[in-house]
């Protein structure tokens, strides 16, 4: 995702129109210069025409599990994609918003290509590149030249190995030795001061926060689904829409968005329902918290389960793995909910077989988004988890 100083706010402000929650996008067609009909989705103010298949992928780049997409200040567009470490081909991809491919890097970092975020430094632009396979976060220029990489904050204290005592106890009790905590990075956004927050999404579920030079300052989370407890923190995001600096994580698998002070304290969840509770939705309510604390709740159907984040003016972009791309207003109510249908998330998620067969990808749905980002204009670019990767852009109108 992208992380830009000044971003173009993308829709009206109206007081009407909002989509209702749930309410399946309306699905039209539209001509494209070539005379091809484009599917558009959604309704009212939130209307995109869906180019899927988007960008001029040389012959040297086999798609392998679209991760990530940003844009740096320039306009180009990064693609991240997992790459395959069995026949290795660079795992960065780099497009003018035509399109029109620019350049490639990351052959090494195949097999494990997944987050991407770009900020500007002193004027120049800078990828922060998570690798789940070789379990490292890299900075690197826009060009691949790499700055520093990362690997397990062993200053944390939370990774460390099992004590022989608790080796031989298991052993003792005939039971499992237990194992190293694992450390797998998903995602890093960007804070105040220069600072960054690397989430550990497939590992530990903690979120780590290092200051501008590199240095870690502090942790928090781990396994749970208490307030302040994480299962899979995949995404996060600096949300500043309500005047006050918070750090918003897509808790993919709690099902929610949860709020955090910069400094790791939770504040404020947003919880997703399915489809059986329903009712639920709007309702609001205190659960309990760490340390006699109560933090507020919103129950939200349409949420399901979280990858990414991103604001632009007063918007919340989230892409769901299953089968939908949200956005919220600044009152984090959802106004849009593109690709929401039950029944289709039914099918993909059955046996997560339609992600394998391209021929099973309609114009129009999706199948697992897995990365979301602006562009200046409002329009979208969404990177998907599907075996033979696919970049969406979806054209505001």
């Amino acid at each position: 995702m992208s992380q830009r100083a000044s971003r173009r706010s993308f829709l009206k402000a109206t007081g009407g129109s909002l989509l209702a929650a749930g309410l399946a996008p309306a699905i039209h067609g539209a001509e494209d210069k070539a005379g091809t009909k484009k599917v558009i989705i959604g309704s009212g103010d939130y209307q995109y025409e869906c180019h899927h298949r988007w960008g001029e992928v040389p012959e040297h780049i086999k798609w392998k599990n679209t991760h990530g997409v940003a844009i740096d200040r320039d306009g180009l567009v990064y693609i991240t994609h997992q790459g395959d470490a069995k026949s290795p081909c660079d795992t960065v991809v780099v497009f003018e918003p035509s399109g029109k491919f620019v350049r490639s890097f990351g052959k090494a970092y195949a097999g494990g290509g997944h987050g991407i975020s770009i900020r500007n430094e002193g004027g120049t632009d800078y990828l922060y590149l998570s690798n789940t396979g070789l379990k490292s976060v890299v900075k690197c220029t826009t060009t691949g030249e790499v700055v520093w990489e990362k690997q397990i904050p062993e200053e944390s204290g939370l990774y460390a190995p099992p004590t022989q005592e608790a080796i031989d106890e298991a052993k003792a009790k005939g039971t499992k030795p237990p194992a190293p905590p694992k450390y797998s990075p998903t995602n890093v956004c960007f804070g105040l001061n220069g600072h960054f927050y690397v989430g550990d999404g497939y590992g530990s579920n903690y979120i780590h926060q290092y200051a501008a030079d590199g240095s870690w300052l502090r942790s928090w989370g781990g396994t749970g689904s208490e307030p302040g407890r994480m299962r899979t923190p995949h995404g996060q995001w600096l949300d500043t829409r309500s005047g006050t600096p918070r750090l918003i994580v897509a808790d993919r698998a709690n099902a929610r968005l949860q709020y955090f002070t910069l400094n790791g304290d939770p504040t404020e969840i947003i919880q997703g329902v399915p489809a059986s509770e329903k009712e639920k939705h709007g309702t609001r309510g205190m659960i309990p918290g760490l340390n006699d604390t109560e933090i507020p709740v919103t129950y939200v159907y349409g949420l399901s389960f979280p990858a990414d984040l991103e604001t632009q003016g007063e918007f919340l972009l989230v892409p769901d793995l299953h089968a939908r791309i949200i956005l919220m207003n600044g009152k984090n109510e959802i106004v849009a909910n593109l690709g929401l249908n039950e029944e289709w998330t039914a099918h993909v998620l059955d046996g997560r077989k339609v992600r394998m067969n391209p021929a099973q990808w309609p114009d129009g749905k999706f199948i697992h988004p897995h990365d979301a980002c602006f562009d200046p204009d409002g329009n979208i670019y969404v990177t998907e988890w599907v075996d033979q990767g696919r970049v969406t852009f979806l054209k505001r109108i």
